[in-house]
């Protein structure tokens, strides 16, 4: 072999091209990496900052959530009239007639029996107090009498503190400084839901135009229809779940003989979208005016515990079974988004909490990053 040959040395072999997957890291180790007090309280301020302008902004916030909510409530009712030939503007505006016909006439026909309930609101209370007072008679002789020997314990005189309270007109202040707020914000939400029902389709067509890839815009565009079928099916499937309810507890009332069986079915089928909450404020006003109602007190708390029964029986076991366990939401994150929503908007936002606590949820579910918290909002 002359000396200048070199031997040959054996191939490389290829390299895996696969990249290792990352390592995740423990909490040990990210409890050892310095502590960055600079971020965290920009990220602190920053959070502040979108819970400041979202608390005083909500005059415009809510009618675009409850618009959003109820376009995709009511979006597969304006994609079927439009396989009927009607266009989307025209099914559009049949929607919203419908929706506006349906809580005028619900409003016409009860508001009778609510003005009645609440006119015999403050005659009710003093009966209520003449029905419940022999109950708690006994107990409280005992307390007076034991107050009386620790007062001649002690040697002190106690003297009975009349206070007066003055009724304000709470209602007529709240009708004069809310109704035109109340007006505006529905008129917005209105409109804006019906420019969403009738372009439906212009955002998503917007969005592919924008994305460049083929590939890209497939992977849009399937998410984003996943993302509305998924939160029209909710909504759709709570809303009946609730009428449901309502219908039967009605039914149920109107046998027994509670007085406006329609309006506490309403009412229920109102208060059922506030999980828990909802139907302890049910269960007590349930029980407050069936003591007004009947002399009885064995036969007046019949009507709460069918209350109790009933939405016992829809959170237990119907729910459950229609929505799945994908879209049955942790009772801990529900609680924790009633007080937040609450804090934030009141009534209207402790209503919306758990449709947007939902609506998160599925949109978690279908971007990578945020999965983790969707399995936490998951029971």
């Amino acid at each position: 072999m002359p000396d200048h040959e070199q031997p040959e040395t054996p191939p490389a072999k290829p390299e895996d091209s696969t990249p290792a997957p990352p390592r995740r890291l423990r909490i040990s180790e990210l409890l050892q990496k310095p502590f960055d007090v600079r971020a965290f309280a920009l990220t602190g301020l920053f959070v502040l900052a979108v819970f400041y302008t979202m608390y005083f902004t909500r005059a415009i916030l809510l009618p675009l959530v409850l618009a959003l909510l109820l376009s995709q409530l009511f979006a597969p009712i304006v994609r079927a009239l439009a396989r009927w030939r009607i266009p989307q503007m025209v099914g559009a505006a049949l929607v919203l007639l419908a929706l506006c016909g349906s809580v005028a006439y619900g409003i016409s026909v009860l508001s009778t029996p609510a003005a009645g309930w609440l006119e015999k609101a403050p005659y009710g209370i003093s009966q209520l107090k003449a029905k419940v007072e022999p109950l708690l008679r006994r107990p409280m002789q005992r307390m007076k009498e034991a107050s009386g020997e620790m007062s001649k314990i002690g040697g002190q005189d106690q003297s009975q503190k009349v206070v007066e309270v003055q009724q304000k007109s709470v209602i007529s202040d709240l009708a004069f400084t809310r109704t035109p707020e109340f007006i505006g914000s529905t008129l917005s939400m209105l409109i804006l839901l019906y420019f969403l029902l009738g372009y439906s389709g212009v955002f998503l067509g917007k969005l592919v135009k924008v994305i460049p890839k083929f590939a890209d815009k497939k992977k849009a565009v399937t998410i984003a229809n996943d993302i509305e079928e998924k939160i029209s099916a909710y909504l759709l499937n709570v809303t009946m779940i609730n009428i449901g309810l309502g219908a039967t507890l009605a039914g149920v009332l109107f046998l027994l003989g509670m007085p406006n069986p329609l309006l506490w079915g309403v009412a229920a089928t109102i208060l059922n979208f506030v999980p828990y909450l909802g139907a302890f404020v049910g269960i007590l006003t349930m029980t407050v005016a069936a003591l007004l109602s009947f002399n009885s007190l064995a036969h007046a708390l019949i009507f709460p515990g069918v209350y109790l029964v009933l939405t016992t029986i829809e959170g237990n076991f119907i729910t459950p079974m229609i929505l799945g366990r994908s879209l049955t939401l942790n009772p801990v994150a529900i609680v924790l988004s009633l007080m937040f929503w609450g804090w934030m908007w009141g009534i209207v936002g402790v209503i919306l909490a758990v449709p947007i606590l939902a609506t998160c949820k599925i949109l978690c579910d279908h971007i990578e990053p945020l999965a983790q918290i969707g399995e936490f909002l998951s029971d």
